[in-house]
């Protein structure tokens, strides 16, 4: 009897040992979620750098509608710029999160405001889209210039974000080997031991 104990124990214990080798530790997901943000930041003003110099040589070369479209582009992404700027800077110097319940929420918190920024890109096509055609109803080349970037801009940015989150929220899913033997009870927090 006592080597059927044994071997239940031992089999238990062997089980979550391997269950514990699957886990990533918490510190290892928030750097990766530290990494995935600033290398976004990095693309991001990549993009910018690439509109500014595209719209700069396109705005000084052409007229009309090209010309509103370089020069919407070169304003967009001075504040692209600026937003990657300040959005690494914060991705490289935030500070170590403390514990899980925290880690969980500053994952949640990124791949809400990817979300939410997707849904402002759609905003932003949309946007464009109405001044293209409000552009041709009242025969204006500078709305149309100026729609054809907005789509332009928001297609960029939609896809983008779409990527990004689509990286963080396969990040998150690694806190789940964490608390999937977690339950929450009227008495208190348990634990669920494989068996």
């Amino acid at each position: 009897m006592k080597w059927k104990m044994a071997l239940l124990l031992g089999g238990m214990v062997s089980a979550m040992v391997c269950k514990a080798q699957e886990r990533v530790t918490v510190k290892e997901i928030n750097e990766n979620r530290k990494r995935l943000e600033s290398r976004g930041m990095l693309v991001l003003g990549s993009w910018a750098v690439g509109n500014l110099l595209w719209g700069g040589i396109g705005a000084a070369r052409t007229e009309g509608r090209e010309k509103s479209f370089h020069q919407m582009n070169m304003y967009w992404n001075s504040v692209n710029l600026a937003i990657a700027g300040f959005g690494y800077l914060s991705a490289t110097r935030k500070q170590r999160t403390s514990g899980l319940w925290q880690s969980i929420k500053e994952q949640q918190r990124s791949e809400k405001i990817l979300l939410v920024n997707a849904a402002l890109d759609l905003g932003y096509m949309t946007g464009g889209f109405y001044l293209k055609e409000r552009g041709k109803r009242l025969q204006d080349s500078r709305l149309r210039g100026f729609g054809n970037s907005l789509v332009l801009q928001g297609a960029f940015l939609l896809v983008f974000d779409g990527i990004l989150y689509s990286l963080q929220n396969s990040n998150g899913k690694k806190f789940r080997p964490w608390v999937e033997n977690l339950e929450v009870g009227a008495t208190g927090l348990g634990v669920k031991l494989p068996l």
